[in-house]
């Protein structure tokens, strides 16, 4: 008798991964939501530590989800070792923006899925501010390269064949969402006072580097997307293991 034991990260059960997705991504709606009500009630305040508060939830509804996932401990060293390589290939970054921290991340979720992208996005964010210095932007960054995994993830999922063009578009995207979620944090946090105004000079002023930021993603993508893919699909086919009782 002959059975085949599938790779037990990869996603299962599609309604239960967009129950955990919906979980991650929910503080991330609550930030923007209370990001309009502290502009129309209440902008005179500083509310940072509510913003970081909410951020700390999401990140605690992602390591849960990982803790309770079916993950062994071959596969938790392999998201080890990428969220390590992304960590520490984004330090010494020589232009601003440009360095391959989303494009591993990126990758590492379109090959295995949207729990271990997310783990290897915020483990990254974690890791690197070691180098970098820890600080109130570690837990956004977080959530930011967190959520950069987990759609990537949805994408290898429902989209597997998007092809060349549509990763780079999506590599694209993502040098510009990045830098969008964490300056709302910033703006939030650190701009008085909340206006129109403040709001869109926070964000002319990253124009440019979320500009080489998504450039870099996409260059990244050009010169070894393919082939870090095919690698890391190298290393889930050894995840995927067969046993013969007879």
């Amino acid at each position: 008798m002959y059975y085949q034991a599938v790779n037990s990260y990869m996603p299962a059960s599609r309604s239960k991964l967009s129950v955990r997705l919906a979980l991650f991504l929910l503080p991330v709606g609550g930030l923007a939501a209370l990001a309009v009500w502290q502009y129309r009630t209440l902008f005179s305040r500083n509310w940072g530590l509510g913003a970081t508060i909410v951020m700390v939830i999401a990140m605690a509804f992602l390591f849960l989800g990982f803790e309770r996932s079916n993950a062994s401990v071959r596969e938790i060293g392999v998201i080890a070792v990428l969220a390590t390589v992304a960590a520490v290939s984004g330090v010494p970054a020589f232009i601003p923006g440009v360095q391959p921290t989303t494009f591993l991340v990126i990758v590492s979720g379109f090959v295995f899925g949207p729990e271990a992208g997310s783990m290897v996005g915020a483990t990254a964010a974690l890791i690197a501010n070691f180098f970098r210095g820890q600080g109130p932007w570690t837990p956004v960054q977080m959530l930011a390269w967190g959520a950069v995994g987990v759609s990537s993830g949805f994408l290898g999922l429902f989209s597997a064949r998007i092809g060349r063009t549509g990763m780079l578009l999506f590599s694209l995207a993502w040098g510009y969402l990045f830098g969008w979620l964490v300056d709302l944090w910033f703006w939030t946090c650190f701009v008085q006072p909340l206006s129109w105004q403040t709001f869109l000079a926070t964000y002319a002023a990253s124009f440019l580097f979320d500009t080489l930021h998504a450039a870099g993603n996409a260059t990244f993508y050009l010169i070894c997307g393919p082939q870090v893919i095919k690698v890391l699909r190298r290393f889930q086919k050894k995840l995927t293991f067969t046993v013969n009782p007879d």
